[in-house]
């Protein structure tokens, strides 16, 4: 399974707001609903302060979903754990630039691996840290949270560097935006030039959750404005 093309606007639900005690249920609901990617934040406790899942529960999900699996790893040492999390099932991996020595050389370990590859930008770090690797990637991811929690606030002076990116990469891989995701901040980003949106509490503790995707899919067909004017 591989990443849609640049440019179609996606919904990804990231299952760090699911009911844990009903992942399997969850993911069939949101499978039902159209999406095609769900996002899963792999934090260590290290990198940032909480600590989610690791490859054991990936492999689990695995088994009862045919989603992308969009692996967000929030963690210090992303190429010790990179193997594992594909073998147990993932189709993409995103890391940040801070976590590994050669970033080129990561991300042709993880198209080796069979796997699609993101970079992310937490929101103190400038988009000049990755201009030489952005082109290598599938996918761009921008913090528009400090990492870690769910049910954070969307800060808009991060997500505005997606207007850069957009310059540096054109439509020739996805912008991702991971942050205070919601029916009033997603049409914000798609009019910077995201198209991945990852969404949280705004889905899963919205009373229906499938009608939750749904808004959020509105409020950017009905509240884009486009960035060139």
């Amino acid at each position: 399974m591989k990443l849609p093309k640049p440019g179609t606007i996606e919904i990804a639900p990231s299952i760090l707001s699911a009911d844990f005690a009903r992942l399997a249920d969850q993911l069939a609901m949101i499978e039902s609903a159209g999406v095609n990617i769900v996002h899963l934040d792999i934090m260590d406790g290290h990198f940032v302060p909480n600590i989610t899942f690791g490859p054991p529960v990936v492999a689990k999900i695995r088994e009862v979903s045919n989603l992308i699996f969009d692996a967000h790893l929030m963690i210090t040492h992303p190429a010790k754990y990179a193997k594992a999390f594909v073998d147990a099932g993932v189709n993409h991996i995103t890391f940040h630039i801070e976590t590994v020595d050669n970033a080129a050389k990561f991300i042709d370990d993880l198209h080796q691996y069979g796997v699609s590859v993101g970079v992310s930008l937490n929101p103190e770090t400038p988009v000049e840290s990755i201009e030489e690797v952005a082109l290598l990637c599938d996918m761009i991811l921008v913090m528009t949270v400090h990492p870690g929690f769910g049910g954070q606030e969307f800060m808009p002076a991060p997500a505005k560097k997606i207007i850069r990116l957009k310059q540096i990469v054109d439509d020739k891989i996805r912008i991702e935006v991971d942050g205070g995701i919601d029916k009033q901040t997603a049409p914000i980003v798609v009019s910077y030039g995201a198209d991945t949106l990852v969404a949280g509490n705004a889905i899963f503790c919205h009373p229906d959750p499938i009608k939750a995707i749904d808004i959020l899919k509105q409020s950017v067909e009905t509240g884009h404005i486009s960035n060139k004017k």
